[in-house]
């Protein structure tokens, strides 16, 4: 799906399964609170959809347990503590992404982070990862609402001196596209990334990229 894309002054990304691969230590994460009660291992091939989800989507598929369950808010804190111990042990970049900055440097154009991923955590990985120097970071607690909420993205056009408009929004789950709708962003699907449990032609993206190479080839004009 492809609709015309105003040029941007802007590109902000989601972090967990757009521009990072951050899947394997996250999954490891939950696994390892699976290891400890004795229990076996959940494949990961089950576990690396949901990623993006963070600790809701993680702990719901190893444990079946949701938020508002009773046991889910000492096990999300369990979650946070396995994977902050190990936080950049597996993750790295997908591939073309280092490409894809640096073209959207070259353009002098700007290229931030909107993720639902607390802020202690975004500020841990992004120098561990090469991403500290992203124009703005925003986490999910930075403002009072995380994404699908606008207001992550808001602020990310605020910190950059930019209307909304004048910002591509591109992520990996529904929730990022339905952010940037809501804030008047034109959205582009990362479909090389994780897409929870849903197809992103079904998210009415105004571009479904199949890696970042499709990305760098739009802000050629190619």
């Amino acid at each position: 799906m492809r609709r015309s894309l105003p040029f941007p002054r802007a590109v902000l990304f989601d972090l967990d399964g757009t521009l990072a691969d951050t899947a394997p230590d996250l999954a490891n994460a939950v696994n390892k609170m699976r290891q400890d009660r004795g229990l076996p291992l959940t494949p990961y091939e089950h576990l690396r959809p949901m990623a993006s989800a963070g600790a809701r989507g993680l702990i719901g598929v190893a444990f079946g347990i949701q938020p508002g369950d009773a046991d889910f808010e000492a096990m999300r804190i369990e979650f946070l503590a396995n994977y902050e111990a190990q936080i950049a042990e597996h993750t790295v970049l997908f591939e073309d992404v280092v490409a894809l900055l640096a073209k959207i440097e070259s353009n002098d154009q700007h290229w931030g982070i909107v993720t639902n991923k607390p802020l202690r955590y975004t500020d841990a990985l992004l120098p561990l990862i090469g991403l500290a120097h992203a124009a703005c970071s925003i986490s999910g607690d930075t403002t009072p609402h995380a994404k699908p909420h606008p207001e992550p993205l808001f602020e990310a056009a605020r910190r950059l001196q930019l209307a909304p408009e004048q910002c591509w929004y591109v992520g990996d789950d529904l929730r990022d596209i339905q952010a940037g709708k809501a804030a008047g962003m034109p959205t582009i699907a990362a479909g090389w990334g994780y897409c929870g449990m849903s197809e992103p032609t079904n998210w009415d993206a105004d571009f479904i990229a199949g890696s970042p190479r499709e990305i760098i080839e739009l802000l050629s004009g190619t």
